[in-house]
């Protein structure tokens, strides 16, 4: 089996690679302007999603609910980011 802090630190560094995607496009385009709220948000949303998938891997036993379990957190997170994107539910959170 797998060491689950080694698990743990790669989910984080996925989480830290993605938000460098950004700040390094930023060096190099005026088109990607994001602001260190911008950077904030997308942050916790990908931190708290990274822990939650660990969290399930730590505490669900069965492979089938694992996968439902964590493809309803990754859904939830994409939903979250496309509302703060570019609002496609219309509500106040809408990032226009």
């Amino acid at each position: 089996m797998e060491n689950p802090n080694k698990r743990l630190f790669a989910l984080l560094g996925s989480a830290t690679a993605l938000l460098l995607i950004p700040f390094i496009a930023m060096q190099f385009s005026s088109e990607v302007d994001w602001s260190p709220f911008d950077f904030a948000v997308m942050g916790v949303l990908l931190f708290v999603t990274a822990l939650l998938c660990e969290l399930v891997l730590r505490k669900v036993r069965s492979l089938q609910k694992r996968l439902m379990v964590c493809g309803a957190v990754l859904l939830l997170f994409f939903l979250v980011w496309a509302e703060l994107a570019v609002g496609i539910f219309g509500t106040p959170l809408a990032g226009y």
